[in-house]
């Protein structure tokens, strides 16, 4: 390993402090906007359908923490490996873990890792994952949080060799606009803008934003309807998103499953039935079953329709990183 500290200067050293311990750290979150720019300031980088995923080592082996603070070694028991390998004793790392399909990265792909408990299983799925690393959080038992993003991303690049499962998240500068345009027409999700100057700040702030060049996000499972015809398991999804500690409805999901997932899926959402609608508006759906607001759904669509519904929604997958007390809309 490189030593990443002689090349910082005077100001940059003086803001380094001791890195408590521990292999966690709560990750910055971007914040989605309809506004593109160009802008030397900024930074942007690949928008990936993925999940979160902050590695750490501090002294033992390494562990992967998701969003929300769970531990998610064994659905990627290769990443651990591949880190075990670099031979650093104590670092934290913020990146996401991604699965392909052809040369766009899968969510729904993803899903037959996502659940997984057993590391086995996980190596016998036959779904290969990549870990793109973007920030550096700490290492050699140094907080490097203060630092400018620009400077943490050069010593990232210092301190790990990037070979697969492990991959750096390349970058441009200042071009916003046109590389917008490029990764739309490539069919990437969009680009995530960083400001380069800023620290790493914990929680979502708008020096970290969302280019996205698709309609995707989480919504909360509110209830379900029954399957028709030759169908299994269920019929839609009933779900929602957060406004003001009120669960709001959006509309129902009927696409995006096959078989498994509808019999699997069902047999999770009997277990939360509850009596009443979890949502604070009015559901028009005969017959249909309500359940405890406890799973998240990512969700892609068209747009949204005039009286606040989704239009040509399709289910993507369920998200275990995410609470669904923070699931907003964001359109």
């Amino acid at each position: 390993m490189n030593d990443p500290f002689p090349l910082l200067d005077p100001a940059e050293q003086a803001s380094l402090r001791p890195w408590p311990g521990g292999t966690w750290h709560e990750p910055q979150l971007a914040t989605l906007t309809h506004q593109r720019f160009s802008d030397q300031r900024w930074i942007f980088e690949r928008k990936l359908d993925g999940v979160r995923v902050i590695a750490g080592c501090d002294g033992a082996q390494p562990q992967l923490w998701s969003r929300n603070r769970k531990r998610v070694d064994a659905a990627y028991p290769e990443l651990l490996d591949a880190l075990s390998a670099q031979g650093a004793e104590r670092f934290v790392i913020d990146g996401e873990v991604v699965a392909f399909e052809g040369n766009q990265t899968s969510f729904a792909r993803l899903q037959k890792r996502i659940h997984l408990t057993d590391p086995r299983a996980a190596r016998r799925t036959g779904v290969p994952v990549y870990y793109y690393v973007f920030d550096l959080i700490a290492f050699g038992g140094v907080d490097l949080t203060r630092l400018a993003l620009r400077t943490r991303k050069r010593l990232l690049r210092e301190c790990f060799e990037f070979a697969d499962p492990l991959r750096f998240s390349a970058h441009r500068s200042g071009t916003g606009e046109q590389y917008f345009r490029e990764a739309c027409a490539q069919g990437w999700e969009g680009l995530i803008a960083k400001r380069a100057d800023r620290p790493y700040r914990a929680g979502r702030s708008r020096d970290w934003l969302k280019f996205k060049c698709v309609n995707d996000q989480e919504f909360v499972i509110g209830g379900f309807t029954e399957p028709k015809g030759s169908r299994v398991g269920f019929g839609a999804l009933l779900v929602g998103y957060y406004q003001q500690s009120r669960l709001r409805y959006a509309g129902k999901v009927g696409t995006g499953y096959d078989e498994r997932t509808l019999r699997d899926l069902r047999a999770r959402l009997d277990e939360l039935t509850v009596a009443d609608p979890p949502f604070a508006d009015p559901v028009t759906e005969p017959g249909a079953h309500w359940v405890a607001p406890e799973l998240v759904a990512q969700v892609g669509f068209t747009e949204w329709t005039a009286d606040g519904r989704l239009r040509h929604p399709r289910f993507s997958g369920l998200r275990e990183d995410k609470r669904p007390s923070d699931v907003v809309r964001e359109g």
